[in-house]
């Protein structure tokens, strides 16, 4: 009797001290809400126990009941956004809490592999470009904010985060941990809208897109996701595990949309990384209650690497099939963002350039900035010409009818034209006898590059451009975005 009676008083401690009211990050001090929605506060709770979410930014009470599990989210409306500071008082179940320095702006989750992990600090031999600048030209703390989450791996979903420090506003002190993508994304929106941004960053080194999705899904794409099959692989290799550890715990808290920086861990396998990358972008839009489908969802092209064995380049077009085919889904190039030292470094050192390019993708189509460019220049067909003369007028004289056919790369999204400036790099192309030649003079006509013939390169039936592991290039639009790297052969 003794012993069953020290039993159930030692389970009666352990439940209650479990259903005590309290908070699931990303709720918690300093946070920042997503402004004029419904946005989600969560926390723990005796299973049925009611609980009141009362903001101060209108006095108003919302009730939540806890689940069979003890879990309870309330929706609260917020207002537009604005730097003041606000507080949230939680009650029930014979608790009171106080959610101190809460702030109403834009939120975004930031996700993927180590280049959108890599911090301020930057990583060992790997920078981060202007570290000093960066940390002493800081923002005040209420205008940047992140929840920075620490890699976490389960076999099964994880009800709460557990290796996270909570939220922290940007100052000098704190900038060096934050996401570097994230953090200069955040800054691009926070100077154009004036108003706080939120960054909830969780991302893996070395994680391959299959490790961001259920484990029922992994297994519907043909993959072994026994135990003994999963534990035998290398920890960032693994599937599922990222997406219970790290997503898992905080879906559903509202924010705009996602930035992703993913896939050199998926290189040599493009063909199955389009279907798996497009359910991940359903998977995590519906876990984040997005019934249309539409949250937007921003990509990263992977940067230039000279070890992926011939297949970077492919990987790469998968990414941008990939934005093609999704709904409100969007990619930037990054193929000039990389010096000749960095060919081996994986993590190249110009994170800013990256995070304004996201920003610049977001302020265009979400915020109504339609004058910042944000969709690369992007090479879609080659085709023959004849003659290109009469001042610049293809076909505009007799002499320039009589002269060689040229071959027209012709390329979309450059409005204004191509910037001309540089002497051209990593642009080739080759015959019919598939002899590979650099091409350093082309002419532009109209939304045109015109590649000319000579006495080594006699007649044209391909052109690539950027397409190599490492080939990086420079040929931007008048607003200064890259020409996404392409391999086209002529049209017959």
């Amino acid at each position: 009797m003794k012993k069953i009676l020290l039993i159930t008083t030692f389970l009666l401690v352990c439940f209650s001290a479990n259903a005590e009211l309290r908070l699931k990050y990303p709720t918690g001090d300093h946070m920042v809400l997503q402004q004029q929605s419904q946005a989600a506060v969560f926390g723990f709770a005796t299973p049925g126990a009611m609980i009141s979410v009362t903001p101060s930014w209108d006095k108003e009470t919302y009730i939540a009941k806890a689940d069979s599990k003890g879990h309870w989210t309330a929706y609260v409306p917020t207002p537009a956004a604005s730097y003041t500071v606000y507080t949230i008082n939680v009650k029930g179940d014979g608790s009171n809490l106080n959610i101190q320095d809460v702030l109403v702006g834009e939120v975004w989750m930031a996700s993927g592999q180590s280049n959108m992990e890599m911090p301020i600090k930057g990583f060992d031999n790997c920078p981060v470009k202007g570290y000093n600048e960066i940390i002493t030209q800081a923002p005040a703390r209420d205008k940047i904010r992140m929840l920075y989450i620490r890699t976490v791996q389960a076999d099964e979903p994880q009800e709460e985060v557990t290796n996270t420090d909570g939220w922290y506003g940007a100052d000098p002190n704190s900038i060096p941990e934050m996401s570097a993508v994230g953090y200069f994304f955040a800054r691009k929106l926070n100077e154009v809208l004036d108003i706080p941004v939120g960054v909830v960053a969780f991302a893996r080194g070395g994680a391959r897109v299959e490790g961001w999705l259920p484990k029922e899904t992994v297994a519907a794409f043909g993959e072994d996701v026994s135990t003994e099959a999963v534990k035998q692989r290398m920890d960032m290799l693994r599937p599922y595990e990222m997406y219970n550890g790290m997503q898992a715990p905080i879906q559903g808290y509202t924010a705009r949309g996602f930035i992703w920086y993913q896939g050199c861990s998926n290189v040599g396998h493009e063909d199955e990384f389009v279907p798996r990358m497009i359910e991940l972008v359903r998977q995590w839009r519906s876990d984040w209650r997005d019934i249309g489908n539409k949250m937007p969802f921003y990509m990263v092209e992977i940067t230039p690497y000279s070890n992926h064995n011939g297949t970077g380049a492919a990987l790469r077009k998968a990414q941008h099939d990939v934005a093609k085919k999704v709904e409100n889904c969007g990619i930037i190039c990054t193929n000039d963002l990389v010096a000749p030292y960095e060919a081996a470094n994986i993590h190249p050192c110009d994170k800013e350039s990256v995070g304004n390019r996201l920003a610049y993708l977001a302020l265009n189509r979400d915020y109504g900035f339609t004058r910042i460019a944000c969709d690369a220049p992007e090479a879609v067909s080659l085709s023959k010409m004849q003659g290109f003369g009469g001042f610049g007028r293809p076909g505009g004289n007799a002499a320039a009818a009589a002269a060689p056919a040229m071959t027209r790369v012709e390329i979309v999204n450059c409005p204004h034209g191509i910037d001309r400036t540089q002497e051209i790099e990593g642009l080739e192309a080759c015959g019919p006898d598939g002899v590979w030649h650099k091409v350093d003079h082309v002419m532009y006509f109209r939304g045109s590059m015109i590649i000319p013939t000579d006495d080594v390169l006699k007649e044209v039936s391909e052109v690539r451009y950027g397409w190599a592991d490492f080939m990086p290039g420079n040929i931007h639009s008048i607003e200064g975005l890259p020409l996404v790297p392409f391999w086209l052969k002529l049209e017959q």
